[in-house]
């Protein structure tokens, strides 16, 4: 059986149970989590993500675990920055969280959010300020101060129409000719793109291989003819003909992506191959 390079897909997918449409409650996000971190795929699982108005919450269900749990720290934008900040410090002392990271909203003053120097990820928004925001977090990167990577919503949400292909691909492109670091999140359920329940979706390996295009200094045009195919062989065997290089360079883009259940793309990977899952009982497929 053929399979991905292991830098392509390692720590890839973050835990977004308890976001929509999963919408797990937290006690069973974090039971599900502990779970995901010692089965065969752990490997490919990032932290659970949690949002900041559940840290006292959050507390009370780590408190019961043999070892810390890793979490980002999740304000969508809108969020009042005061709330991420009070959340932070309420998580600074506690022994059994580790907060890895931050995720909030783009805005022009976060530079002086007091964050203790987390990774702060920063959703990026359409329209003008969205060149505005990845010119901000790229002068941050070059100024060799804090970590910050942007982020980009490839999913729909009542106040967020989905982002087609010409939409996603102009992100990549310019992240990539910029050379912003970003993650994603909301939609990327599944392999390979197509309509789920009636909604369009993005697919995982469309979003590699265009990350790898643009990497490689891909026109928008090809890097947005890689996110509408839809052949999963086709795919599949260009994401296995990746090299250890070609994965680095992918991965030093696009870190990472929250999905509301992990195993609904890792199965589906391995189904064509691309993942060594030795312990069968773990299987997710």
């Amino acid at each position: 059986m053929s399979t991905a390079p292991t830098a392509l897909l390692a720590g890839l997918i973050d835990d977004a149970a308890v976001f929509p449409p999963g919408n797990a409650p937290l006690d069973v996000a974090v039971a599900r989590h502990r779970g995901h971190r010692t089965a065969a795929y752990a490997g490919l699982i990032g932290p659970l993500l949690v949002p900041v108005a559940d840290v006292e919450t959050l507390v009370a269900e780590a408190a019961g675990g043999t070892e810390p749990l890793r979490v980002g720290l999740i304000a969508r934008p809108g969020i009042d920055p005061a709330e991420v900040a009070a959340a932070v410090a309420r998580l600074r002392d506690e022994p059994r969280v580790e907060v890895v990271g931050v995720e909030m909203g783009w805005f022009p003053g976060w530079r002086n959010l007091p964050v203790d120097g987390l990774p702060l990820t920063l959703e990026v928004p359409r329209g003008a300020d969205r060149d505005r925001a990845l010119e901000d977090i790229r002068a941050a990167g070059d100024s060799g101060g804090r970590t910050v990577q942007a982020k980009f919503r490839t999913g729909a949400t009542p106040t967020w129409q989905w982002p087609d292909e010409a939409e996603l691909a102009e992100f990549v492109h310019d992240a990539a000719r910029l050379g912003v670091p970003f993650k994603l999140t909301g939609g990327l359920h599944h392999a390979v793109r197509a309509e789920h329940d009636g909604d369009p979706q993005h697919g995982l390996l469309n979003v590699l291989l265009a990350v790898h295009s643009a990497t490689r200094d891909g026109a928008v045009m090809a890097v947005e003819s890689l996110l509408a195919r839809r052949d999963s062989r086709l795919l599949a065997d260009a994401v296995d003909n990746l090299t250890d290089d070609d994965a680095r360079r992918v991965r030093s883009l696009f870190t990472a992506y929250g999905c509301c259940e992990v195993t609904d793309p890792i199965g589906e990977l391995d189904d064509l191959g691309l993942l060594d899952l030795n312990n069968d009982e773990e299987n997710p497929s």
